[in-house]
């Protein structure tokens, strides 16, 4: 699953980055992005055919809902059901999205207890996780616009920590998967799978991720008590961390 992410970088840099012309909205950069909060996502424009960077709210809302309660419940979308799943099928078929992020984290049972984990790009790029998103008209007439991650089963490396990860699209994937390459079901379904292990870059960090009130940079900083697996003892391109594009 992905629970928690990160993405501080500037709208005028991932805009750069995901080829996305202007106007941009500005979304505050966050070390610690939640459910239920609004972050920045790459969409096409059905009547332009152009992308458009702008904030969505994380958990996704069904256009037949009768509210928005149950969003928070669908931040994720498991890869094996979003053709089917009524809950995901159709923004599959008609709204599928970029998400931008600088990684995500995820928690590694040990024992009892649990280590977070930060997860990168080993090269610092931005992320492009495989999203779905969907408008709900609430009573007053309002439009609400959300997005859900979409999730696979882990690399090996992301397998030491957890058995899923979210679903990260290489850049000769993003216009198939935005809908600017026409593409059939099956060829969608099979940009649904991990990334390369070699890809990332994990590393331990301060457990205090889990309290949504904590956001800034220092999050990032490597959890001196921590003793990962030698495997996941990387040397992580994001720390210290910094608002300047890593690359």
């Amino acid at each position: 699953m992905c629970g928690r992410y990160f993405q501080y970088r500037e709208a005028e840099r991932l805009a750069e980055h995901f080829a996305v012309p202007g106007p941009l909205s500005n979304t505050p950069p966050s070390w610690n992005v939640a459910p239920t909060q609004d972050a920045p996502v790459v969409r096409r424009n059905p009547e332009t055919g152009s992308r458009h960077l702008g904030p969505l709210r994380w958990g996704l809302v069904p256009r037949w809902a009768k509210d928005a309660s149950g969003g928070a419940k669908l931040m994720n979308a498991h890869a094996d059901g979003v053709a089917e799943k009524p809950s995901f099928r159709e923004a599959f078929a008609r709204r599928r999205c970029l998400v931008p992020a600088d990684g995500f984290y995820e928690w590694r049972a040990e024992g009892k207890a649990k280590q977070t984990y930060a997860v990168a790009l080993r090269d610092g790029a931005p992320m492009a996780l495989a999203g779905l998103w969907e408008g709900w008209q609430s009573p007053d007439g309002t439009w609400l616009r959300s997005f859900s991650i979409i999730t696979t089963e882990a690399n090996a490396k992301q397998a030491l920590v957890h058995h899923r990860m979210p679903v990260i699209l290489p850049r000769e994937a993003w216009a198939t998967w935005l809908g600017e390459d026409p593409a059939e079901p099956a060829a969608l379904l099979e940009l649904l799978r991990p990334c390369p292990p070699e890809w990332l870059c994990c590393w331990p960090v301060d457990n205090r991720v889990g309290r949504v009130a904590e956001n800034d940079a220092e999050l990032l900083n490597r959890d001196p008590f921590a003793a990962p697996p030698p495997e996941l003892d990387d040397p992580p391109v994001l720390h210290p961390p910094a608002l300047q594009d890593p690359r």
